[in-house]
């Protein structure tokens, strides 16, 4: 089964950090391929320990979207 989730990745410092949105999964990586890498690593992972009723099954899928703020 294929499982597909969001990713956002930020720079922050010197590494970038990978976030998956659906499961809070956090990872980090030297450039943005190693991030998103470790992160899918890291999700497996948490996937592989998460209980067997599998309720990241029935998330629904995030929504991502934009908004703008006034600043002086």
């Amino acid at each position: 089964m294929s499982l597909q989730f969001t990713t956002i990745i930020k720079k922050e410092g010197k590494l970038y950090v990978a976030y998956c949105v659906e499961l809070g999964v956090v990872s980090q990586g030297k450039t943005i391929e190693q991030a998103k890498n470790n992160l899918k690593e890291a999700t497996e992972l948490y996937i592989e320990n998460e209980p067997k009723s599998k309720n990241f099954l029935s998330r629904e899928p995030a929504l991502i979207t934009t908004f703008q703020v006034k600043y002086a």
